[in-house]
C-alpha cells in the first residue's frame, strides 16, 4: 500500500496554503489536498524557540510523484525551509484507492 503517500506542508498564511493546495491538483501531482488551520507551532529556528500560526496542507499522492511535489511546494512556498514530509499510506478503501489512481493517472514523475 505504500505506493500512495500524504504530503503535508505548513505554512503561515492561508492564502499560501490555498495556492499551493491549487497548483499540486492542477498539475495532477495531488488528488486531492486539505488544508487545516489555524494550527499552533512551536519550534526552534536559529537559537530561539518559536511559536506561529501556521496553515497545515495534506496532499493525497502517489509515491512516485514525491520528487515533483518537492520541486512544486519549495517553488511556491515563502518558507526558507519549508516543512516537506511524506507519510506513508498504510491501508485504503478499495474505492477510495481507485478514485487516487484515476485522478493521478495523468501525473508523471519527474
Amino acid at each position: 500500500m505504500s505506493r500512495y503517500i500524504q504530503v503535508v506542508t505548513t505554512t503561515g498564511q492561508k492564502d499560501d496554503a490555498e495556492r499551493i493546495a491549487r497548483a499540486l491538483v492542477e498539475a495532477r501531482l495531488a488528488a486531492c489536498v486539505q488544508i487545516v488551520g489555524p494550527i499552533t507551532s512551536i519550534y526552534h529556528w536559529r537559537g530561539a524557540i518559536e511559536t506561529a500560526q501556521e496553515w497545515q496542507c495534506w496532499a493525497k499522492t502517489r509515491q512516485d510523484l514525491f520528487a515533483a511535489i518537492e520541486r512544486a511546494v519549495a517553488e511556491l512556498h515563502p518558507y526558507e525551509v519549508p516543512e516537506i514530509l511524506a507519510v506513508a499510506v498504510v491501508e485504503a478503501s478499495a474505492a477510495y484507492r481507485a478514485w487516487l489512481e484515476a485522478e493521478l493517472t495523468s501525473a508523471r514523475p519527474s
